[in-house]
């Protein structure tokens, strides 16, 4: 389905406008909206049974909280160099403040973060410990959330907020993880912008008319309602996906096979598969799907041909793959990751 050699050459030729597009980030101003999520991450030393129950006691050593979710969008798209606006809800908890604090020092504008005083801040809590001498593992997770809407008030406050952003910025983001931001309300506002980008994990419908979906395999499997595992059954759900969205672009991301991108010309089905960057080196795929959408939404921003965004969304999901847990990359890691690639091949 994908000719390396072909896409290798390629690149070649391409190395040095991709090399432009990625210096053109520094220039660009993006709206993100998204469900915000606190990860926190407790790590401690197993010191003995506790006598109250057959548990594990831990010595806390130390307690790291970094962006997850959208927020993990928001903060990739942030550490690639771009100017930054966030839209959405945090609760009034210590939660919520941490988070905009981790903003905050990324010079990310939190104006459009609004706290919601009946919900709390989504945050995923994991509690790992090690004995001596040994590997740390996850013991087990915390998650705080509110299942209930925002209430309409704060719907509304949040939709003027994005619809007076829209004439500021070159592009929209939309990370949507089922959190509530993505009310009617918002999701109108959202598709005003002439360029949105959308991250979406169910009901990609929602969003129609957006110009690029980004759905990994399982959504796309999903939304289509059959499998996709050859050749035949990657260009159906293209041309489906592309029919239920009336998106401009669908990019369905594929794990270790690469990503393929659809899209119409002449009223023509057009499909360009682009190759995995790295199938070996990879620990931890835990939000690589939001540093694609943060490098591919700053390229299309920046006036990059789809094909051009979706190679740097691979390029930097494959930096971010090898390490564990939830990570971010610069322009600089890129470039070089670019090179070391083509290097090699």
């Amino acid at each position: 389905m994908i000719d390396e050699q072909e896409f290798i050459l390629k690149l070649r030729q391409e190395k040095h406008r991709l090399n432009e597009v990625l210096d053109s980030f520094k220039n660009l101003n993006l709206l993100v909206i998204g469900d915000l999520t606190l990860d926190e991450f407790l790590t401690g030393e197993v010191e003995r049974l506790s006598r109250e129950a057959p548990v594990l006691i831990l010595r806390h050593e130390d307690t790291n909280q970094i962006p997850g979710g959208g927020a993990n969008a928001v903060y990739n798209l942030a550490k690639l160099g771009a100017n930054i606006r966030v839209a959405g809800y945090v609760g009034n908890d210590i939660q919520g403040d941490a988070l905009l604090k981790i903003f905050e020092s990324a010079h990310i504008d939190t104006r459009g973060i609004i706290k919601d005083y009946s919900r709390p801040t989504v945050t995923k809590t994991r509690i790992a410990g090690h004995a001596r001498q040994s590997v740390t593992q996850q013991i087990v997770r915390v998650d705080r959330k509110s299942d209930a809407l925002p209430s309409e008030e704060l719907q509304l406050e949040l939709s003027d907020y994005i619809e007076g952003q829209l004439y500021h910025v070159d592009g929209v983001v939309c990370s949507d993880y089922g959190d509530g931001v993505f009310t009617q309300p918002i999701i109108k506002s959202s598709l005003n912008h002439h360029l949105v980008v959308v991250d979406t994990q169910k009901d990609l419908q929602r969003f129609s008319g957006a110009t690029l979906f980004t759905p990994n395999l399982p959504e796309a499997e999903l939304a289509v309602g059959y499998a996709i595992n050859d050749e035949a059954s990657v260009l159906s759900a293209g041309k489906d996906l592309l029919a239920k969205t009336q998106a401009k672009y669908m990019l369905i991301t594929r794990g270790e096979e690469g990503m393929s991108l659809f899209s119409y010309q002449d009223n023509q089905l057009r499909v360009e598969h682009i190759p995995a960057f790295n199938r070996t080196d990879v620990f931890d795929v835990t939000g690589a799907g939001d540093t694609v959408v943060a490098a591919l939404s700053l390229a299309l921003c920046s006036g990059a041909t789809p094909w051009e965004a979706a190679v740097l969304g691979n390029l930097a999901a494959s930096i971010v793959v090898r390490v564990f847990g939830t990570a971010t990359t610069s322009i600089e890691e890129m470039k070089e990751a670019l090179n070391i690639y083509l290097e090699e091949n």
